[in-house]
């Protein structure tokens, strides 16, 4: 699949109340990869999750792409959940 655009989906979900700061805490970390993606967003949801997507033009599911680490885990209720998409148009 190579020359796809391949989208990075990490999400977290952090302890109660904590939600803005790992917002904040992935927001810095968006902006520490060691490239920069076509496009990312940032978004949140009920329960304290925060949801990074970022993606990657001319990808393909095996490559060696920038990802967020994990947050501390006295941050998160969790295992941080990563998954690879292709877009399709």
């Amino acid at each position: 699949m190579s020359g796809a655009t391949i989208v990075l989906m990490w999400e977290a979900r952090a302890v109660e109340g904590r939600g803005g700061e790992l917002l904040e805490w992935a927001r810095a970390r968006s902006a520490e990869l060691s490239r920069e993606p076509a496009r990312s967003e940032l978004l949140r949801a009920q329960q304290d999750r925060v949801l990074v997507m970022t993606w990657w033009p001319e990808a393909s599911y095996g490559d060696d792409l920038p990802e967020l680490p994990e947050p501390d885990a006295a941050l998160i209720t969790r295992a941080v959940h990563r998954w690879r998409f292709e877009a399709v148009g």
